[in-house]
């Protein structure tokens, strides 16, 4: 060894010793403000948000932001765990896309409740045998998903974050050739994030639709073959590390952009973290231009609407909700007197939470 390189070697392991240090300092200082807590609640997604961004502003690298909120994420999570382990529900079985974003926002300092549909996680929450839930919202591709929206309508639970996460598809099977794959297994928007690859590469396939992409992987885990034809799943790395597949293919979704906004379901409302988000539902009375009449406080009061999405109401043929989201918490002064006027006119609003915009 150079002396060059001892030298290198021995700033790291006292730098690290300074970091175990100050690390466990951080450690004990989150302990003592846990027993201050007098409401019980544990996670504080405004607080790390805030700390998260500050240290982004504050990263001179060569580190990239992102890094830094892993490693930052990591230590929060730890120092929580302190305080109690928290359990997070989301869709299943291990190596869904849920869990990566379970994994993203609460570390591995938490316990995980594998759910059987999105439905089983709202209810998972709601009877308070988890904390928290995560669930898809949308997908940069596909766009909403429906049955988050309609159960956001009826659960009594609120938003209390966001997570995005970006998303890519690999190509799973027992078998080292795609030639002899003759089915391929996943959810519904996977294969339509994958079509026009599988199009082109695989033309002759039959697509099957399951409840999950990590369900696929498991179905060609447990699937033996009496034909001699194969099968393969569409799922993630860390599904094909769980049931040992083979990866045939990597980032075979069709746009490299493709992205998921999961949510973070739980009990408590959120305070505010300087750069927020809040969704409502509501509908319109049915008079002529009822909808622009709706509207238009957020206009008048200068709040920026992100997102306007419809949906069948169930309650009468034809009629429909509107979900919404909005910059800004529902308790800053523009927002809510915006809130209040559209409250006014609306026929139904529901606040379904403000929460921190998601960190990368």
């Amino acid at each position: 060894m150079s002396e060059q390189l001892k030298q290198h070697r021995d700033q790291i392991d006292a730098i690290d010793e300074q970091v175990l240090k100050l690390v466990n300092e951080r450690a004990k200082l989150a302990r003592a403000i846990g027993s201050l807590k007098d409401d019980g609640v544990i996670y504080r997604p405004e607080r790390e948000a805030q700390v998260l961004r500050r240290l982004q502003a504050n990263n001179q690298g060569p580190l990239a932001n992102e890094a830094v909120s892993n490693i930052f994420r990591a230590v929060m999570s730890n120092c929580r765990a302190l305080e109690k382990e928290l359990s997070i529900a989301f869709l299943g079985p291990l190596g869904t896309y849920s869990e990566e974003a379970a994994l993203k926002q609460f570390g591995l300092g938490r316990s995980a409740i594998v759910c059987g549909s999105i439905d089983e996680v709202f209810r998972t929450v709601e009877a308070g045998q988890a904390d928290y839930g995560v669930v898809p919202v949308e997908n940069s591709t596909e766009g909403a998903v429906g049955l988050t929206l309609d159960l956001l309508l009826s659960s009594p639970l609120k938003i209390c974050g966001e997570i995005t996460l970006p998303i890519h598809h690999c190509l799973l099977s027992k078998q080292t050739d795609i030639a002899n794959i003759s089915h391929v297994f996943s959810h519904t928007q996977s294969l339509a994030q994958c079509h026009e690859w599988l199009n082109r590469i695989m033309p002759k396939v039959t697509r099957e639709a399951v409840t999950s992409n990590a369900r696929a992987a498991q179905m060609i885990h447990d699937l033996v073959s009496t034909d001699g034809t194969f099968a393969a799943a569409i799922a993630s790395k860390r599904a094909a590390e769980l049931f040992d597949l083979n990866i045939l293919a990597e980032n075979i979704e069709d746009d490299a952009k493709n992205t998921t906004r999961f949510l973070v379901l739980g009990s408590h409302e959120v305070a505010p973290s300087g750069q927020d988000r809040t969704s409502l539902v509501m509908t319109s009375k049915n008079i002529p231009g009822a909808m622009v009449q709706l509207l238009e406080p957020l206009s008048r009061h200068g709040v920026s609407m992100t997102k306007f999405e419809s949906r069948p109401s169930k309650q009468g043929l034809w009629d429909y909700v509107f979900f919404v989201d909005i910059e800004g918490h529902q308790h800053d002064a523009k927002v809510k007197a915006a809130l209040a006027e559209c409250l006014e006119r609306a026929s139904f609003l529901k606040v379904l939470g403000s929460y921190p915009v998601a960190v990368i």
